[in-house]
């Protein structure tokens, strides 16, 4: 089989390594590692894999496909489910005992109705503390706080948890919202709902509101090495993505040449031109064209013009670059890359974008 011309390096042994560094971080009893969206980019079963050998014990993923692909290959550790449809059946779900968010009555209701005698539905209330998204409102937290209590004393259903998710606005912020939080968890208790886990920090949360931990923490892309918070810098998180593409072609060029669509580059001396196959179509960014760092031979560029579809150019000026070289777009930068983080700052996004829109053109190869 010949070699791919793009790559996605996964680096396993990193994900469980930062999973390690995290849940000492975090202190809690129970840490669960979000594999949504494939894994952040990564794969999911890789991710789901790398983060319990981590020290991670429940896994999150937001669909419940998402959940039931994990079961498929061969997980068998917890895992909280929480966005489903209102008419999307959960039977697969409650057979494969995945733990499912439920933020309204008619959630609850939708669970309720695939649930049969002797075998509880495990659910996470969540309440909306603000951010606005998912999770009901205080106004409805009565409602559904009694319905669950009906449905646990039927035996229908085990309230493992409550949760609410942070904005992350400020540290200030958070706190109000943690504040709001434990108004839910009294008003539940009042009704005789205690849950087993309460959890509210995810990434961002566990770095900058430690009180606000709780039972458990809910981490995404720090797992992946993406330091998504100030305080993340420095405690030793390793990016777990390199992304590159082969060189695959190389020619010599005249001063003045416009380089790709509207020629927003023009070489400003005779140079040469290095092309590179990956695009938007690969989920590469066209926003953070002529301003991106590439790395070839250990030396860095930028990207040269807009990036298209399937390619971009990089004006490597004198250097000695060959067809059949490696690009690398982001990776580690203590291995001299370019972190997901400078493609945000170009495209004028954050790196949790960069890292999950990753095309299906792109392998994604686990290394050893």
């Amino acid at each position: 089989m010949s070699q791919a011309m793009r790559e996605a390096l996964i680096r396993p042994s990193a994900i469980s390594a930062n999973v390690e560094i995290l849940r000492a971080m975090a202190g809690t009893p129970n840490m669960l590692i979000v594999v949504k969206a494939n894994g952040y980019g990564h794969g999911a079963l890789t991710a789901a894999r790398a983060a319990l050998e981590g020290g991670a014990n429940w896994l999150g993923t937001a669909d419940i496909q998402e959940a039931l692909e994990l079961r498929a290959g061969g997980v068998s550790a917890p895992i909280l489910a929480w966005l489903f449809g209102p008419g999307e059946d959960l039977t697969g779900a409650y057979e494969a005992g995945i733990d499912l968010g439920v933020s309204s009555v008619a959630q609850l209701e939708q669970v309720l109705s695939v649930v049969k005698p002797g075998t509880p539905a495990r659910l996470h209330l969540k309440v909306d503390s603000g951010l606005g998204r998912n999770g009901a409102d205080p106004r409805d937290w009565e409602a559904l706080f009694t319905r669950a209590k009906h449905a646990q004393d039927a035996r229908l259903v085990r309230t493992i948890g409550i949760f609410t998710h942070l904005s992350g606005t400020s540290v200030q912020a958070d706190a109000a919202q943690g504040e709001v939080y434990d108004q839910a968890l009294s008003l539940a208790s009042s009704h005789g709902i205690v849950p087993e886990i309460r959890h509210v920090a995810s990434s961002i949360g566990t770095s900058d509101s430690p009180a606000l931990a709780h039972d458990m923490v809910r981490v995404g892309a720090a797992a992946y090495g993406v330091p998504v918070t100030e305080r993340y810098h420095g405690v030793g998180l390793t990016p777990a993505m390199r992304v590159s593409g082969q060189v695959i072609l190389v020619k010599r060029v005249s001063e003045g040449l416009g380089v790709g669509y509207g020629h927003t580059y023009r070489t400003s001396k005779q140079t040469t031109l290095a092309l590179v196959p990956l695009g938007y179509a690969d989920g590469i960014p066209r926003h953070a064209s002529s301003k991106a760092p590439v790395v070839i031979d250990q030396q860095r560029f930028s990207v040269s013009g807009r990036i298209s579809m399937d390619q971009f150019s990089v004006d490597v000026g004198d250097a000695n670059i060959t067809e059949g070289q490696w690009c690398v777009l982001w990776g580690d930068p203590a291995q001299g890359d370019p972190s997901a983080t400078e493609w945000a700052e170009a495209a004028s996004t954050i790196a949790y974008e960069i890292i999950t829109r990753l095309g299906p053109r792109i392998p994604r190869v686990i290394a050893p």
